[in-house]
């Protein structure tokens, strides 16, 4: 693989990684309180289908982007009222979000724009354009770093750069926060936060309301950036492999930054090379598109060394009287 090739490749990885990116800290939120949210995928896929309709509609990317986190953060209060104050189990919760998800935004594409269930192609500025950043085309002729900043640095859309920072910002809300304390105390030991005087549920339904903020970000990417609309199932299960990154980064949100873009970069491969030969066989097509789902198995098959979650996660929270 040439230099301009690995350049291309870990372009790609950037782009296809941003959705699992933001959607692992979403989970990362949620799960850190003690609400595990099998419903990542659903909530992105509302997202991308409010997103695309109301910047087909509007032809502005900015409402869509709104809309987006409105549809993604109305599932999230929906699994907040199960999980935290009916006090549901969690993972029917999650995936009955994900059935909703799939069924519903199918049936109002369908009906508002009779596309078969997709959304019309997004142009202009209805979708996000890729931003150059300061003196990337003159620093372009510059050895290594030149194509390096110009290409994979540069050049990708705002939510790309968004979801670089929230990297560190979540470390610093989780670490370094008196909130952030309090969300992972209640994800370990509610009852003892409880008995300091912070609200347990409070505390859970901002975590939820965070992650429904950050599905609806990964959800507005993927149709009005990463792709130009909607379309049935886009997510292609994303929802779920940010589940497996979340676990493989043992929720932290650095670590978090890491499988995703491994994860990311199996995509691209995936994309970029159809047919390798190993010892002279040739791998199907299939293999290679197989290859991000089938780490995934091997991930959650523990085989990334023992993964504790938060000692409260998936349980409800009844306070003592």
């Amino acid at each position: 693989m040439d230099f301009p090739t690995l350049l291309q490749v870990l372009d790609s990885t950037v782009r296809l990684a941003t959705p699992l990116l933001l959607a692992c800290l979403a989970g990362l939120f949620s799960e850190r309180s003690g609400i595990y949210d099998i419903g990542l995928e659903g909530k992105m896929l509302a997202a991308a289908f409010c997103s695309a309709a109301t910047a087909a509609v509007t032809g502005s990317v900015w409402l869509g982007l709104m809309a987006g986190i409105g549809g993604s953060m109305a599932l999230a209060g929906l699994h907040g009222l199960s999980a935290i104050t009916f006090r549901g189990n969690q993972l029917i919760s999650g995936v009955a979000i994900n059935f909703l998800a799939a069924g519903l935004t199918v049936v109002l594409a369908q009906d508002w724009f009779h596309q078969g269930g997709r959304t019309p192609s997004l142009l202009g500025g209805a979708r996000f354009e890729a931003i150059a950043l300061p003196f990337a085309e003159t620093l372009r002729p510059v050895p290594v770093l030149g194509p390096v900043y110009a290409e994979l640095i540069s050049g990708h859309t705002l939510l790309v750069y968004v979801a670089a920072l929230l990297v560190p910002a979540s470390w610093w809300v989780l670490y370094r926060t008196r909130f952030g304390l309090r969300l992972r105390a209640v994800g370990e030991n509610p009852e003892a936060v409880d008995t300091a005087g912070v609200s347990v549920q409070a505390t859970r339904y901002a975590a939820v309301a965070i992650c429904g903020l950050l599905c609806g970000l990964a959800g507005a990417y993927l149709a009005t950036a990463l792709q130009a609309g909607f379309s049935r199932d886009m997510t292609a299960g994303r929802g779920y492999i940010a589940l497996a990154a979340l676990i493989f980064a043992k929720w932290r949100p650095w670590q978090a930054l890491g499988a995703t873009l491994l994860f990311g970069l199996l995509q691209a491969i995936a994309l970029r090379y159809q047919n390798i030969e190993l010892g002279g066989v040739g791998l199907p097509v299939q293999v290679m598109d197989a290859l991000p789902y089938i780490l995934t198995v091997v991930i959650l098959a523990g085989f990334v060394g023992r993964a504790i979650p938060p000692r409260a996660g998936g349980e409800p929270y009844v306070k003592e009287r």
